[in-house]
């Protein structure tokens, strides 16, 4: 949300990015599918493989790895310089069967606590080779890399090396992982894939349709690989599921709530009790970015998947909505879309800007039509069927910059570009209140 002082300079730069867009969009030819990429393991049993890490609290990380060998301890060994490793850590394990599949011994360790914006090298089991990530910093600014339905072919391939060409913080993932349904050694080859990023930056992630894996009457039951292999430090935010959690990040400046599309969210559920218990929580004063990710997209002018996340909608929102939610980020659309600031299907300067980024590089290829005569396709901002990722650059507690990347194959291109500014500054919007009046609809020309 712009101030009026800024609105003109704001809007003209919008205006000449969309028109730079336009004309590039009628020059680009979208290339055709990619084939999956299989990433085999060729060490020994014992040896440390898909590695990946997440953030646990304000200064810790989980360490996550799989050894076929299941004598290998759950044990990581960590410090500042390269092969000295003045700490060390134990955790658990668990493994799972999947009909006539076996897991390996998938180990779980916490270390901590660390230095924010630091190096760490670290090894895992006791051998193998060496690792390192950066921590997150502990206040502004944060630079956070989005990307949703991943998958695993040579777009993914592509995707992730450009979203390494540039430094950040944390990844976050609204859902759809490896795409494995129900082949489960898509898992282990997934987690070999993404290794060389997911083992150096955060990796948080949430749950989409193809985690859930079960077939009725015969099992096994819903999100089995998911859970044992991408635990997520739920019990931090008093969650009881792995399916939505939350936490804070740069010293609680942003605070980000990853939904879950696909566990109970109706008025009596779990989900729901927790998501307002934890927005109860958060000090805006303190915390003045609300961020949430979730799969099913809630705004949708595409015909893929169309009206899935209506129901969800209709029970949160207005949750989202009376915290002054910022962002949604969702995936499951196989494209990138950008609506207004919105609530209820109407624009509303005090909602959430709402961005679908379902297009990391999936199997299942681009979904590539958009409905112009969809009731919402004039808050619809920016749309384009193309595979890339997005950043979410905090700068202040007043302003954060939005792009979206397109993956044009060994390079990417900057195709949208938009700041955004924190509700939790907005005196318009302040206290939290019910659906929005007309006056305060009017007020949308003064926005991004």
């Amino acid at each position: 949300m712009a101030t009026k002082r800024q609105t003109p300079v704001l809007v003209l730069a919008f205006g000449l990015l969309i028109c730079t867009a336009a004309a590039d969009a009628s020059k680009f030819v979208r290339p055709p599918s990619r084939p999956l990429v299989t990433t085999l393991h060729s060490k020994a049993d014992s040896h440390p493989q898909q590695v990946h890490i997440s953030a646990v609290g304000m200064d810790g990380m989980a360490i996550s790895y799989v050894t076929e060998d299941k004598t290998v301890p759950s044990l990581v060994e960590y410090g500042r310089a390269p092969g000295k490793y003045s700490h060390s850590a134990t955790g658990e394990s668990t493994s799972y069967k999947f009909f006539f599949y076996s897991s390996g011994k998938i180990h779980y360790v916490r270390i901590g606590p660390l230095e924010p914006t630091t190096v760490y090298y670290y090894r895992c089991g006791g051998a193998g080779d060496e690792f390192s990530f950066k921590t997150p910093p502990a206040a502004l600014p944060v630079e956070f890399v989005v990307i949703g339905d991943l998958g695993q072919t040579e777009w993914t391939a592509a995707t992730l090396a450009q979203v390494n060409r540039s430094d950040y913080d944390m990844l976050l993932l609204p859902g759809d992982l490896p795409y494995a349904d129900m082949h489960q050694p898509r898992w282990d080859s997934f987690g070999r894939f993404v290794e060389p990023y997911a083992s150096r930056r955060a990796w948080m992630v949430t749950e989409g349709n193809h985690e859930i894996e079960s077939l009725p009457v015969v099992g096994p039951r819903p999100f089995l690989a998911y859970d044992a292999r991408w635990r997520m430090p739920y019990g931090e935010s008093s969650s009881s599921s792995n399916l939505y959690y939350s936490f804070d990040v740069a010293g609680g400046s942003v605070h980000v709530l990853m939904l879950g599309s696909y566990a109970e969210f109706g008025p009596s559920s779990d989900q729901r009790r927790w998501l307002e218990a934890d927005l109860a929580k958060v000090d805006r004063s303190r915390t003045p970015w609300l961020v949430v990710l979730l799969h099913a997209p809630w705004y949708n002018t595409n015909s893929a998947h169309q009206g899935e996340g209506e129901e969800m909608r209709k029970a949160l929102e207005e949750l989202l909505y009376r915290a002054r939610v910022d962002i949604v980020f969702a995936g499951h659309v196989h494209a990138y879309e950008r609506f207004k600031r919105i609530y209820d299907n109407a624009a509303d300067p005090c909602g959430p800007l709402h961005v679908t980024i379902g297009d990391g590089g999936n199997r299942e290829g681009l979904a590539d039509n958009f409905q112009r005569q969809h009731k919402t396709a004039p808050l619809s901002e920016f749309r384009e069927a193309s595979f890339g990722h997005g950043r979410l650059r905090v700068v202040n507690g007043t302003h954060a910059r939005w792009s979206w990347h397109r993956n044009d194959d060994s390079f990417s291109v900057l195709r949208d570009d938009v700041w955004v500014e924190s509700l939790s500054r907005s005196s318009s919007c302040n206290p939290p209140r019910g659906p929005s009046p007309p006056s305060a609809a009017a007020a949308w020309s003064d926005e991004l």
